[in-house]
């Protein structure tokens, strides 16, 4: 028992560390061949990004084995959004941003993967919540895992606050129910158990993709000349979405956001924003959480797809790209040091806040639902805590902070831009 704790405190200590996923961290302390355990027949395989490690994991389980990695630029590989929401009803703001290609569209990407990778697929989707129920208990006791899009906050696993009802959630896959209870997969390595209603109901709760459900009722393998196609058109369909002019959707997302973070005038601008420094503290985490793998959805994502194009330099007959792989695992490390600026470890109060973050996934990806006491625990001193700091910034003027932020905003752009180009002259 003691050895146990001793591992998790280590694990939780480097994913605070270095905003490393819950998988990466315990790779590095506790070494490799940790990943892989079953429940029953379902294999855990782990994984980076929501979207791209369920199609994994999904078809690994099937006996169709293909790579995260693969899976994401099949999948379109990075994009690049940025939202920073103001709502007046609780006094809150809400930190977007986009890393995958599509960030906005988890539906449509799924379809789009799914089709690419010639994987035989069916999507589901009804507004009725019997029928929803229904169909569901109807895939899992017929033995065909379910990917589905449940709201965070409903499906009661993180510990969230009230107010992030209805705020959304990533996918995950029902590989199993027993009982009245819905066994889930989210990239860790124990079950997450959750009644079916609760899950029903957090199915049901997002307006834009509510009750939908991708099943995949037989996984063939995925023959190479399929493969290869479908990585040549998401490497052309990532390079062409960067490669446009949205300050949205495209690359321009972090110019307008170094802008926003030193202009005076705007109102949507940071300085105008936080100008009590209400709310700054839970902004800052949300970019260290959004741009690191300690976070929900899997980070940044640029080492992702290094690691994409390292692997597809090969099939796609394309050496170069592993040139290119490394030159995107170097803005990953750009976005690191972001993090790093706007989330300091040497702050008590911001290392407190990344150690209560990351004792909070490291629970949920090693014990799942067996953690919930611990999880509990943990996220409750996590929110109050920023609640605290969002009205007591444990800062001065934060200005200096926007300014730093701002010029590693414009430098990432710029090197962004520059690896398009590169990535362009290959497609």
């Amino acid at each position: 028992m003691t050895s146990k704790k001793q591992l998790k405190a280590r694990i939780r200590a480097r994913m605070a560390k270095t905003g490393e996923s819950y998988t990466a961290a315990r790779r590095h302390v506790a070494g490799a061949g940790v990943a892989g355990p079953r429940d029953g027949a379902w294999r855990f395989h782990g994984g980076v990004h929501a979207g791209s490690a369920v199609i994994a994991s999904v078809l690994g389980n099937g006996g169709a084995e293909v790579a995260e990695p693969l899976v994401f630029l099949a999948g379109g590989g990075i994009g690049a959004g940025y939202i920073l929401w103001e709502f007046k009803r609780h006094d809150s703001r809400h930190l977007t941003l986009g890393f995958r290609n599509q960030w906005q569209y988890p539906i449509a990407w799924m379809d789009k993967t799914l089709g690419r990778l010639g994987v035989r697929y069916e999507t589901h989707s009804t507004a009725g919540a019997k029928g929803a129920a229904a169909r569901l208990a109807a895939e899992l006791d017929a033995g065909r895992p379910c990917v589905i899009l449940p709201d965070r906050y409903h499906l009661g696993l993180w510990g969230l606050p009230a107010h992030l009802d209805g705020h959304g959630g990533h996918p995950v896959i029902a590989y199993r129910r027993e009982d009245g209870v819905v066994r889930l997969d989210d990239r860790g390595l124990a079950p997450l158990l959750v009644p079916q209603e609760r899950l029903d109901a957090a199915r049901a709760r997002v307006s834009s993709y509510k009750n939908v459900l991708h099943v995949v009722p037989d996984p063939t393998p995925v023959a190479e000349e399929t493969l290869v196609r479908a990585l040549r058109e998401g490497l052309g369909e990532c390079v062409g979405q960067l490669s446009k002019p949205s300050d949205s959707f495209s690359l321009p997302a972090w110019r307008k956001w170094a802008r926003l973070m030193t202009d005076t005038r705007n109102a949507k601008a940071w300085p105008a924003v936080f100008a009590d420094g209400r709310g700054l503290a839970g902004a800052l985490l949300a970019v260290w959480e959004g741009v690191e793998p300690v976070g929900a959805d899997g980070g940044n994502l640029r080492g992702l797809f290094g690691d994409a194009l390292e692997a597809a330099a090969e099939p796609l007959g394309v050496p170069e790209l592993k040139e290119r792989a490394a030159e995107w695992r170097g803005v990953d490390a750009m976005w690191h040091d972001l993090a790093e600026a706007a989330l300091p470890a040497d702050v008590p109060e911001f290392a407190r806040l990344r150690e209560l973050t990351a004792a909070v996934r490291e629970t949920l990806h090693a014990e799942g639902t067996a953690g919930a006491a611990e999880i509990e625990e943990a996220a409750g001193e996590l929110w109050a805590a920023r609640a605290e700091y969002d009205v007591r910034f444990p800062l001065g003027d934060p200005g200096p902070l926007f300014e730093d932020l701002s010029a590693r905003l414009h430098a990432v752009h710029e090197a962004e831009t520059e690896a398009v180009a590169r990535l362009r002259a290959l497609v």
